[in-house]
């Protein structure tokens, strides 16, 4: 906890520097205006890289596919968004290599090959979707009455 506080803190420093010697550059108003300029253009970015992420998982789901590439890669986008959010060109800066497809396809498929996951007698385990079966087939006949 006492790593994430400082490394908080030290973005923050971070930002300020960053922001002041920008401001000292091209002025107070501009860099003002340049932050909430990235923060719409990221914003609308996130939401469409978003939308195309969640178009491909659930394209995965009908195939049957575990989605781990989609998922993380949705958690990437959060990440971008929040980044987005707080004042700064460094956070800017990071979640704009986020919003790089290529780059976090690469990024999730590391996470998730890193991760042991399976999934076990859920409904991805089987072929297409299909429920697993254990060779036992119980077969009979139903009669409704209403």
């Amino acid at each position: 906890m006492g790593k994430l506080l400082l490394g908080l803190v030290g973005l923050a420093l971070l930002e300020m520097v960053v922001l002041i010697k920008v401001g000292s550059v091209i002025g107070a108003l501009p860099t003002v205006a340049l932050v909430i300029l990235t923060a719409l253009v990221g914003s609308s970015l996130v939401r469409s890289q978003g939308l195309r992420t969640l178009m491909e998982a659930q394209h995965k789901m009908q195939l049957g596919e575990l989605p781990g590439r989609e998922v993380m890669s949705g958690m990437m986008l959060a990440l971008a968004g929040l980044l987005l959010i707080i004042p700064g060109f460094v956070t800017d800066i990071v979640a704009v290599l986020l919003l790089q497809p290529a780059l976090r396809n690469r990024l999730a498929d590391k996470l998730v090959g890193a991760g042991h996951f399976t999934v076990r007698g859920g409904p991805f385990d089987g072929p297409k979707g299909q429920p697993p079966s254990d060779g036992h087939t119980i077969e009979g006949e139903y009669e409704r009455k209403d």
